[in-house]
């Protein structure tokens, strides 16, 4: 157990020292969701009614902050089919370390990532009129649910990055996936104006309870539609760690398998 945590930490280093090395990544990686927070905050900002008290920006933020998050799995995914391609997933292999290490370092690894790109936003948020009212604890809770949310996610993607043979099919599965999560749910507009089907399928979408658990935490308002009663609009944050005990559940043991069984070809 001790060697394995050692192992899982050693991979995590080299994915936080391949950030130093090369610092494009990191870059980008906090350039496109600064450019989401202005585009949406003054392109569509004057065109939804938000209800609340500081305008669409209070709703605007939790959103853009889950998006992101739940996107963790596309560097994942890519990385790792790109590591796969270039023979490090064979060279890792012949070492003497746990099987589990490489799949659970890189998820470690991919998500401390995010705590530099939710810092970028919340000053870029700040500086357009985001401003939470609910005091530093519950805003401290909210950033560490997004973490955690982010390491869930990035355990899909390991499962992609290791079932693909090229990176660029990793990207296309990730963008399919995902996109329609994040923009079918309350995330950037309130579900009543969907049709009743998507509604109900927003509202239930694991990105909506997401959101409205940030939100809560931050202290906005959230407004849901047709299921407004439902478990998950009552109870945002217990679904929320439900979702994200069951996506953990269920893909870490089938990646950690997956890494096994190509490990045998």
């Amino acid at each position: 157990m001790i060697q394995t945590i050692g192992d899982c930490l050693v991979i995590t280093k080299r994915q936080l020292l391949q950030l130093i090395r090369v610092p494009e990544v990191i870059i980008f990686a906090t350039i496109q969701p600064a450019m989401f927070v202005l585009l949406f905050r003054y392109v569509f900002g004057g065109a939804i009614s938000s209800g609340v008290q500081g305008g669409y920006v209070q709703l605007l933020m939790p959103g853009i902050f889950v998006q992101t998050v739940a996107f963790t799995l596309a560097g994942t995914a890519v990385g790792l089919a790109e590591d796969m391609q270039k023979g490090l997933i064979d060279r890792f292999r012949s070492l003497p370390i746990a099987r589990s290490a490489v799949v659970i370092g890189r998820t470690i690894g991919d998500s401390t990532q995010n705590i530099v790109t939710l810092v970028v936003m919340a000053l870029v948020g700040f500086a357009v009129g985001w401003r939470p009212s609910s005091g530093f604890f519950k805003v401290f809770l909210a950033f560490l649910f997004l973490l955690a949310f982010g390491f869930s996610m990035s355990w899909i993607g390991v499962l992609i990055g290791l079932s693909v043979r090229e990176a660029r099919v990793a990207q296309n599965l990730v963008f399919i996936s995902v996109f329609p999560l994040t923009f079918l749910s309350n995330a950037f507009a309130p579900t009543t104006g969907m049709p009743r089907v998507l509604q109900y399928f927003a509202e239930w979408n694991p990105v909506s309870t997401m959101v409205a658990a940030c939100r809560q935490l931050f202290g906005t308002p959230n407004h849901f539609g047709a299921t407004a009663n439902s478990w998950p609009s009552q109870n945002p944050l217990w679904m929320s760690l439900l979702y994200m005990a069951l996506i953990v559940g269920i893909f870490l043991p089938l990646s950690v398998r997956k890494y096994k069984n190509a490990s045998s070809k």
